[in-house]
């Protein structure tokens, strides 16, 4: 993948090679077993530290040290649990149809209809509203139906020149992970209850076309086989 510079009005910044993982300082050890080294992070901060009173989307699980994270640091955060929403919404639905009368053609409902009934009450923020998103590796969980409608509606939310972070896994991890920052360059993988069954390992051409809007793009591969994505707007 090739990086494009970012470009504002009246400036410019440089392509800003990241610094590789290693514990080259004491600042930059893992705080603990479940921690890993995160350069997409430290890029993704880097690309949105000139937003000043920014606004950043978190749409994985909420973590007060995540929150004050960014709250120290001058940004508004909103968090969304999308995954989470997403699987009690369909138990809710799956309810609904248990309960309903037969008679509506055995009432099934598409995998599209339950993807489009579920935005018109999640993500709903202001068109250009955030500076950044942090997307974790919700992508690698999502129902196909779901993923691009999720696309579109972030690239919608997103500011031009905001910047995406997301994870893919090279190969279905052992265990579900939420994802919990401990400063700016590392980051904790918290074991939690399986919310959703890991859907497939995306290709690199795979994950370009679901970014197809976005107009650049950078990859990060760790020691643990999971690919760092960032994404311009």
């Amino acid at each position: 993948m090739n990086w494009m510079a970012k470009t504002r009005p009246n400036s410019s910044l440089p392509t800003r090679t990241p610094s590789k993982p290693g514990p080259t300082a004491a600042s930059s050890a893992p705080a603990s077993a479940n921690a890993r080294v995160s350069n997409g992070l430290k890029e993704f901060l880097w690309l949105i530290t000139d937003s000043g009173q920014g606004k950043i989307l978190d749409l994985g699980a909420v973590f007060q040290s995540t929150v004050m994270f960014f709250i120290e640091k001058g940004f508004r955060l909103s968090t969304e649990d999308l995954l989470r929403s997403w699987k009690e919404f369909l138990v809710t639905e799956e309810e609904n149809l248990r309960n309903a009368t037969v008679g509506d053609e055995g009432g099934r409902v598409s995998q599209g209809m339950l993807a489009g009934k579920f935005l018109d009450t999640a993500l709903q923020y202001p068109e250009d509203n955030f500076h950044g998103v942090l997307a974790w590796d919700l992508f690698d969980y999502l129902d196909a139906e779901l993923l691009p409608r999720v696309m579109e509606r972030i690239f919608t939310l997103m500011r031009p020149g905001g910047a995406v972070l997301a994870s893919f896994h090279s190969r279905a991890p052992e265990r579900f992970h939420r994802y919990k920052i401990i400063d700016s360059q590392n980051i904790e993988l918290v074991p939690a209850p399986t919310l959703a069954v890991h859907a497939r390992v995306f290709q690199n051409r795979e994950i370009l076309d679901i970014f197809g809007k976005f107009r650049s793009s950078k990859t990060f591969v760790g020691r643990d086989q999971v690919r760092e994505a960032l994404f311009l707007k």
